[in-house]
């Protein structure tokens, strides 16, 4: 029978069960773990809608089961430890923990994988499906399955997963559990689960205080019932016969870069063992041999840590330091080894933009990565770690065109680059197209799930409407709001978010996901606001701003570098503007009285990264610097722009 572990110093009869605990703590310094054997391991994976609740619950996974002292400080969200993930709140990257539980002569290992909860990042979803043998499907006991709770979902059911459903937040005053368990069956159902993977266990859950129970109504203590249906429901990794005496062979999930050991490759084992200092090789998804290297490390996965082990056998979850080239979906192996392990298929991008070094006036005077060869590197980088992100030159030559999941991905990505001093201007967003057989031109299609009180469900859907979305289900959601879902073009959602808040007064919630490629549904209105534009260059004056505002909405403010061609505000009308943000007050040695006062700026609206990329139209570019976020014209000449604007006519 599997019990919880207790604390360190309560076990004194047994030194077994008490070194097994103390080789996983991390305060341990012992050089190497014990190996684990296949039918004690238990593969797993976390997946949900986005705040529903995935890294929160791995916290007290961790505290509960031993892997982090009672009495050691554990920050917040601890798997979130990327810079943007906990400014955001939001899991960006997979991460791979583990635990042990039970008794020492019973223990069992979980590696648990804690997976992105954004649309945007679900081809980290995709790659780590591939290397568990089961899933923790989350759901908000409040808001029920979410667009993403169909994607993760329908990826685990495919590769015939059984999935444990957990009704997370039932503490909620508005939790629902007994509708969302309805509505989590049905979508069992309509994405076509067997038999087995529909008789799903099911537990009620609070993350936040840390227990889970097999009934509505259980005691609500900690987190036993859900390691206990974990290590019952989830099968023990199926290795073959003989293949701990088998050549080495491990497929590559993630690729991380450590500056002590290089390139770090993590991956289950197929069969074989890994250990330090032997010799393995890499092959492509054609099979053919990419290097082969000595291997430095071989590091499993314990609590918040990795720790080096002399060995890994099939099965298991490891990382190996020693590769250079080696990247993800390549196969690790021995070197008798010639045949690549297929690698699962990944969903296309819908979205591109295209990246170029930037060419402003105020160009090289903020960052110290300002050259197209060094982007271009960093950009091929970040495409070896993640299969979702696509780079390519730019059909005209000028940059590299990145082409993503959605406006998230493609921010995160440009701002990390920011982050580590990179300048550049960044395009307006553009889907990618398909042809079908026939030459008809299809565009991805996203499924949307909107939430918003019952008085502002009119405008949505009027909105959306004249952007070509087609309304498929409008329900009450109860306390005054209205759940709709529609089916909306990709490119029609670009830089809509804004004008949503403002329909919905800020209290609505939209979620989106990829739902199919489908035919190609004409021209989609756009901005319909024009620009105010610099037609000098130097540092914005707070008189000549008092004087424009009434002419839009101002995006700066005053003391600013401004230049010749660069978007300062917003225009009230549907037409661009040049205007002068230098203009100072004319000063007379005449004074009358009235016109002493100091002028009053009204704040001006900040854009965030993400929403500048999606505020720009196609004549447009976002000048991009660790310090600033500029808009600007692509051509920074007024007749210049004149011009080009005849020539596209």
């Amino acid at each position: 029978m599997i019990v919880r572990r207790s604390r360190l110093d309560s076990d004194d009869s047994s030194r077994a069960g008490k070194a097994a605990v103390l080789s996983q703590s991390p305060l341990s310094k012992k050089p190497s773990l014990p190996s684990v054997t296949p039918h004690s391991i238990r593969n797993i994976a976390i997946i949900a809608h986005v705040d529903h609740g995935k890294t929160t619950l791995v916290d007290e996974m961790l505290r509960q089961s031993g892997a982090i002292r009672e009495n050691a400080e554990m920050a917040e969200r601890a798997m979130d430890s990327n810079d943007i993930e906990r400014e955001r709140g939001i899991t960006i990257l997979a991460k791979c923990t583990s635990v042990l539980w039970g008794d020492a002569d019973e223990a069992v290992r979980l590696n648990i994988v804690d997976t992105p909860g954004h649309a945007d990042f679900g081809g980290e979803v995709e790659r780590i499906l591939s290397m568990v043998d089961g899933c923790l499907l989350l759901v908000d006991a409040a808001e029920g399955p979410m667009p993403q709770t169909k994607f993760v979902l329908s990826k685990a059911l495919k590769l015939g997963l059984r999935p444990i459903l957990v009704l997370n937040k039932i503490d909620r005053p508005s939790a629902d559990p007994d509708a969302a368990l309805d509505a989590a069956f049905d979508l069992f159902a309509a994405l076509g689960a067997s038999d087995e993977q529909l008789d799903f266990p099911v537990l009620y859950a609070s993350g936040r205080d840390g227990w889970a129970d097999r009934d509505i109504d259980g005691p609500r203590q900690d987190l036993t019932p859900l390691f206990e249906t974990i290590a019952a429901h989830v099968p023990a990794p199926t290795v073959a016969k003989g293949a701990a005496e088998a050549p080495f062979q491990m497929l590559a999930t993630t690729l991380e870069a450590d500056p002590y050991l290089g390139r770090i490759l993590t991956g289950r084992v197929i069969a074989g063992v890994a250990r330090p200092g032997e010799t393995l090789k890499a092959l492509g998804r054609d099979g053919k041999e990419i290097e082969r290297v000595r291997i430095t490390k071989v590091l499993a996965f314990r609590g918040l840590k990795r720790q080096p082990v002399d060995e890994a056998g099939p099965g298991d979850i490891i990382a190996l330091a020693g590769y250079q080239k080696a990247s993800v979906a390549d196969t690790l192996c021995d070197l008798s080894m010639s045949d690549a392990i297929a690698a699962q298929p990944i969903d296309p991008p819908t979205l591109s933009v295209t990246l170029a070094a930037n060419d402003s006036p105020l160009a090289g005077k903020e960052g110290d990565k300002v050259q197209s060869r060094v982007i271009r590197d960093r950009l091929l980088r970040q495409a070896e770690g993640d299969v979702a992100i696509r780079v390519s030159d730019a059909p005209d030559g000028d940059g590299m065109e990145v082409a993503g999941r959605g406006e998230l991905q493609l921010g995160v990505l440009i701002e990390n680059m920011r982050r580590e001093g990179f300048e550049m201007s960044v395009s307006r967003p553009r889907v990618v197209t398909q042809t079908d057989e026939s030459g008809q031109l299809l565009e991805p299609i996203e499924e949307v799930v909107i939430d918003v009180d019952d008085d502002y469900s009119g405008a949505v859907i009027e909105t959306l409407n004249r952007r070509k979305a087609d309304l498929q289900e409008m329900i009450p959601a109860g306390a005054g709001k209205t759940r709709i879902v529609l089916h909306a073009p990709a490119r029609a959602l670009i830089g809509y978010h804004g004008q949503f808040l403002t329909d919905t007064r800020g209290t609505g919630v939209m979620n989106r996901s990829f739902l199919k490629y489908a035919p190609h549904r004409g021209a989609i209105e756009g901005r319909r606001n024009g620009v105010l534009i610099s037609n000098g260059g130097g540092t914005a004056v707070p008189y000549a701003l008092w004087n424009l505002e009434e002419r839009g909405v101002m995006l700066i403010g005053a003391g600013e570098a401004v230049y010749q061609g660069m978007i300062i505000g917003e225009n009230a009308k549907d037409d661009d503007l040049d205007v002068n943000p230098l203009k100072a007050k004319q000063l007379t040695n005449i004074r009358a009285a009235g016109k002493d006062d100091a002028v009053k700026l009204t704040p001006p609206r900040r854009l965030s990264l993400e929403q500048a990329i999606a505020y720009i139209e196609d004549d447009e570019l976002v000048e991009v610097t660790p310090k600033s976020i500029r808009l600007r014209k692509r051509e920074l000449v007024p007749h210049m722009r004149k011009k080009r604007a005849k020539a596209a006519l």
